[in-house]
């Protein structure tokens, strides 16, 4: 389990043909805002992808992806995941976290939950939640980094 100010050694994700993918290494040198979250999860695809797509565009040092935890043995397609967005592409890298192994490890409390990681691969931050509490939580963190 990951703790705030410690670093992470990685973050295993698979993209959409089920490669995995270790986004520290994948985005190395940069910042990483990950969302941790789930379609079916209204306070995610209501309110958290939306802000995380407004933070992509206020905050071009931070890299934001987005990471479908699955709870059940079904796979989740690119369609679905695309399925809650009004345009036809991705705002966003989105990647699989088929076995909520990720979920797991930043001892997530539900969904959303969102996980801020320094350029040196330094856990800043884990925030939980997609209201206005949760929000300006998070708007702190990333004013915060360097």
């Amino acid at each position: 389990m990951n703790k705030e100010n410690e670093a992470v050694e990685s973050i295993i994700v698979q993209d959409f043909n089920g490669n995995p993918i270790d986004l520290l290494k994948k985005y190395e040198g940069k910042a990483i805002l990950a969302i941790i979250y789930n379609n079916k999860c209204l306070g995610c695809t209501g309110r958290a992808i939306p802000l995380a797509y407004e933070l992509q565009k206020e905050n071009e040092a931070v890299q934001v992806v987005g990471i479908h935890t699955n709870f059940t043995n079904a796979k989740v397609t690119e369609s679905e995941i695309k399925s809650i967005f009004t345009i036809d592409e991705l705002p966003f890298p989105i990647f699989l976290d088929e076995d909520h192994s990720v979920y797991d490890q930043f001892d997530s409390a539900g969904t959303p939950q969102w996980i801020l990681i320094t350029k040196d691969g330094i856990l800043s931050r884990s925030i939980f939640g997609s209201q206005e509490g949760a929000q300006n939580r998070l708007f702190y963190a990333l004013q915060q980094l360097d």
